[in-house]
């Protein structure tokens, strides 16, 4: 059920968005690493898995629309990003029964830092390579990392001081 859920707020949070130039910033991260963290590795990626499935089957839940001709679009390696990081952020979180502020922290810094990764090698090999259009190393680094960064930090902030809270009562609930 848990999965469901994360899977239906990563689609809301791809359109609750403040639009920049190249990659919108989105709350799609903020509900990854939450999934991340209060559904651990496992079921935290595949909440993620199943949002990208169904966006690749043709249901428009990404930033800008839907279908499998969308790995071809120069954001997709950040849901690919997604994956990995909220696997990452899970089992960072998840090494520890009762994780510190200062581990769910590092768990989300990770995460971000692969999402960073993923999306921006992708973007750029993309953008270069198959849809021609061009860009060089300097305004990938603006407008992929510099641009994003500050909302992002203040996402991991965040979802560290959520994850902190609500970490307990769900252990609580499960047992």
């Amino acid at each position: 059920m848990l999965c469901g859920l994360f899977s239906a707020l990563i689609a809301v949070g791809a359109f609750i968005k403040i639009p920049v130039p190249a990659v919108p910033f989105t709350l799609q991260f903020l509900f990854t690493t939450l999934a991340g963290l209060l559904l651990g590795p496992r079921l935290g990626s595949l909440s993620v898995g199943i949002y990208i499935g169904i966006g690749l089957l043709g249901i428009p839940v990404f930033t800008s629309g839907g279908g499998f001709g969308y790995i071809l679009q120069p954001t997709f390696g950040y849901l690919l990003g997604f994956y990995v990081g909220t696997y990452v952020t899970g089992a960072l979180a998840a090494s520890a029964r009762q994780p510190s502020l200062k581990r769910l922290l590092a768990a989300n810094f990770a995460g971000l830092l692969l999402v960073y990764l993923l999306g921006m090698i992708y973007y750029y090999v993309v953008a270069n390579y198959f849809i021609n259009q061009p860009l060089g190393v300097w305004p990938l680094i603006l407008y992929c990392f510099l641009f994003p960064l500050p909302g992002d930090l203040a996402i991991c902030f965040a979802a560290a001081g959520l994850g902190k809270r609500l970490i307990p009562i769900l252990q609580k609930g499960v047992h």
